[in-house]
């Protein structure tokens, strides 16, 4: 019993020294986690800044009560929209920075199961705009263009538009003023 029990902890032992002599050969940084603040001080993910904060939102035929909480999650990596249209539609639309390929990517998604994702995504100063395909009703390729545009620090105009021409005529499908509720 005794020799059975020494013979599994010189296993173990090897095994063990076996792993730390790979773990030891390897380069330092495949084991070091991401650098947790990179968005946070990365100017490419800052540029929707000019959205964060807590807004209401007036649109023609829109309820007087929507509103929008536009937040920073994932350690300051991803960028949310969570909205209330007044009238029992809401959703949440998210945008994120990619450095590795250094392109915004987005998705809106609401209560009434609609999904759209935006891989085309440009962002400057105070200006967004962000382009994806979607079906429509009957099947029809849709192109779906987003804007958000800073009007002034405490305005803001989101536009949704749609084409099922390829891009030739676009139709607004939503303009939105935000107002800061609390500046």
């Amino acid at each position: 019993m005794k020799q059975e029990r020494a013979i599994c902890t010189a296993r173990f032992f090897r095994i063990l020294l076996f792993l730390i002599g790979i773990a030891a050969s390897l380069p330092i940084n495949v084991f070091a986690a991401a650098d947790v603040g990179a968005c946070a001080t990365n100017s490419e993910n800052r540029q929707l800044d000019y959205w964060l904060g807590n807004w209401t939102v007036s649109a023609p035929g829109s309820a007087p009560n929507a509103t929008s909480k536009v937040y920073l999650s994932l350690d300051k990596c991803l960028v949310v929209e969570s909205w209330d249209g007044g009238r029992g539609h809401s959703g949440q639309n998210t945008f994120a920075y990619s450095p590795d390929d250094k392109s915004w990517y987005g998705m809106f998604a609401d209560n009434q199961g609609r999904a759209h994702v935006f891989t085309e995504g440009k962002v400057l100063a105070g200006s967004a705009e962000f382009h994806g395909t979607s079906r429509g009703p009957t099947g029809e390729t849709v192109l779906n263009r987003v804007k958000v545009v800073r009007i002034t620090p405490n305005k803001v105009e989101q536009t949704w538009e749609k084409s099922t021409d390829n891009g030739a005529n676009w139709n607004v499908v939503f303009r939105g003023e935000y107002s800061r509720a609390n500046p």
